[in-house]
């Protein structure tokens, strides 16, 4: 058996998706809400951008203010703001490297060595897609920690786009649907150093500002 190929970082382009409603946020553009002083969407591009090769932003309005990141910003494809999954797509269209890694805006906390993880991760299944499968409190009170797939979070084949052009006319919508179809390795990120809150999601502006001030 052949050992497995590593993937470098100048063959991924990372992806930040702020092309949501931020219906949550009361219709705010969530990726602009300032985290310790930086817009979200901005301190997604410096996080992952030094993990990976390139960098581009998914937005739907407020594109002058995105690009002034200074990394090319897109548009989703598809009307009526269709949700993560034409974020992937309309990466997928761009990307000029073999591989994409998708993290959503709202998560400014994301491990520092992500690309890598999940890069080795799809090196070694021979896999098209690698997910994280992040920690989360359990439903009910008081209930174990569970490790639970987190979809936003993706390293891509670019191969993929032509299956995925076809799921998204087709009227698909939902991540996990079209990521069956494929072989996917999901990445635990519950070793005893990572840290707990790496994958909070802030869905409302209190939620925001209480990770504000968390470990960088």
């Amino acid at each position: 058996m052949n050992a497995p190929h590593a993937i470098a970082a100048s063959d991924i382009t990372g992806l930040v998706l702020a092309g949501g409603r931020g219906s949550r946020m009361g219709g705010v553009d969530k990726g602009l809400q300032n985290f310790n002083g930086t817009p979200l969407a901005l301190n997604a591009v410096l996080r992952l951008g030094m993990q990976v090769g390139e960098m581009m932003v998914n937005a739907n309005r407020n594109l002058s203010a995105y690009e002034s990141f200074g990394v090319p910003v897109w548009p989703d494809g598809l009307a009526d703001y269709a949700g993560p999954l034409a974020g992937f797509l309309t990466g997928m269209e761009r990307c000029e490297t073999p591989y994409l890694l998708t993290v959503p805006c709202d998560t400014p906390l994301f491990p520092l060595d992500l690309a890598s993880r999940l890069a080795d991760a799809l090196s070694a299944e021979d896999a098209e897609i690698a997910m994280v499968n992040a920690p989360e409190a359990a439903d009910e009170p008081g209930g174990a920690t569970v490790l639970r797939p987190q979809p936003v979070f993706c390293l891509l084949s670019t191969s993929l786009l032509e299956s995925l052009v076809q799921f998204t006319q087709g009227g698909g919508r939902k991540i996990d649907k079209w990521t069956a179809q494929h072989r996917t390795v999901l990445v635990p990120f519950d070793r005893p150093d990572d840290a707990p809150d790496a994958f909070f999601n802030a869905n409302t502006l209190a939620e925001l500002h209480a990770l504000e001030g968390q470990r960088p």
